[in-house]
């Protein structure tokens, strides 16, 4: 099995970021504006659709200001059974975020491009919260020819 793993740096509290990570209107200023379902509920069921397809992630694990755990139970076949954890640190004025997508079969060339993609929307994340302006799917740099 192998993880795509990020750090990023937030200027704002651990309770900021939570929030953006556990709440439909959250979720949806920085990863998909697409975004239904119960984020803040454990074993609630988020609905993440963009322009090129979607994912249905399991609330697994809520920590209020330290963990987010999510599975993923829709979604392209390489993400099904994988899953997407957010742990939080406040050091100094910044939350640290400690991101990984864990549980991918091999490194096959979509997982590249889903690496790619998840760097870009946590630096999504990480404007949102600092200016008030993220760059969520539709309004996210697009990479290359699958989104």
């Amino acid at each position: 099995m192998v993880d795509i793993l990020h750090r990023v740096g937030i200027k704002s509290s651990v309770a900021e970021v939570y929030t953006a990570l556990t709440t439909v209107e959250g979720l949806a200023g920085w990863w998909a504006t697409n975004t239904q379902g119960e984020g803040d509920d454990l074993g609630g069921v988020l609905q993440f659709r963009f322009e090129a397809g979607g994912f249905d992630m399991k609330v697994l694990e809520l920590h209020p200001g330290k963990r987010v755990l999510w599975e993923v139970v829709d979604g392209p076949e390489e993400w099904i059974g994988t899953h997407v954890i957010w742990d939080l640190n406040q050091v100094d004025d910044d939350t640290i975020v400690l991101f990984k997508h864990e549980g991918w079969k091999e490194p096959v060339e979509f997982m590249h491009h889903c690496s790619t993609k998840w760097a870009l929307f946590l630096m999504s994340l990480k404007s949102l919260i600092e200016t008030g302006k993220g760059a969520p799917d539709p309004h996210d740099v697009k990479i290359d020819n699958w989104n």
